[in-house]
């Protein structure tokens, strides 16, 4: 029998593991070309988990996003912001041409509620974009295999921040970055994993930069009137109810 050809052509479908996923993988720009050139599909995927790892909140992960949130916020498309580590301060997010109607922040302590938090707003089709920050110590590979199965049907990115040890475990998540802070506002992005062959080197991003640098609050710190994040509430408990403020 004859060795088949290297011409072979293969439906669309198939992925070659020595070439980015591109036709068969539907996704959103990131806002920069560099990473773009690098990611499945050029851009952030649609219908399956994207993992941003980093050793500590606050080194930029969330400017990595102020392209893409910039964009669905103004399409009316809601955001939603699942148990961030830090209360973003609005008035920053708004420099960045983010329209903050559009932006929700779930505040769910409990890492049991955080975790079904997660899963049911992935089986949701009625947001832009998930940006959820997982308990580490409580989340087990079960609950990653779940939230992968539950983003297929989205119709929007969903990212998990994880902390650097995450890196050193197993994940179903199809794209796994790892995000470091360099001088002079910019941030080194290693690809993990991805659908496609190795990338030997760190893509170096320069970050956006709003009219004043964005900045955290402490989550205990008073909001500026005229700029406020809507904020759902998971309650601890059996019957994980949410209140909106």
């Amino acid at each position: 029998m004859s060795k088949p050809s290297g011409s072979l052509h293969l439906p669309a479908a198939v992925w070659r593991a020595d070439r980015l996923g591109q036709v068969t993988t539907p996704a959103v720009s990131s806002g920069f070309a560099a990473l773009d050139a690098e990611l499945p599909g050029s851009g952030w995927p649609l219908g399956m988990l994207t993992e941003l790892i980093a050793r500590e909140p606050g080194i930029g992960e969330l400017r990595l996003l102020v392209p893409l949130l910039r964009r669905l916020t103004r399409e009316r498309r809601l955001a939603i912001l699942l148990a961030p580590p830090h209360l973003p301060y609005a008035p920053a997010l708004a420099g960045f041409g983010i329209d903050l109607d559009y932006l929700m922040m779930v505040q769910a302590p409990n890492a049991a509620d955080r975790l079904w938090a997660v899963e049911q707003t992935l089986r949701s089709t009625s947001f832009g974009a998930l940006l959820a920050w997982l308990p580490q110590e409580r989340t087990r590979p079960e609950h990653l295999r779940r939230m992968q199965l539950a983003t297929q049907g989205a119709q929007g990115p969903a990212f998990l921040f994880r902390p650097a040890a995450a890196q050193f475990e197993p994940s179903p998540a199809p794209l796994r970055l790892l995000l470091s802070p360099r001088p002079e506002q910019r941030l080194s992005v290693q690809l993990l994993k991805r659908r496609g062959p190795v990338l030997a080197a760190p893509i170096q991003l320069a970050l956006p930069q709003p009219i004043a640098a964005i900045s955290l609050r402490a989550r205990a710190a008073p909001r500026p009137a005229g700029h406020s994040l809507g904020t759902a509430h998971i309650h601890p408990g059996s019957g994980h109810t949410a209140t909106l403020n």
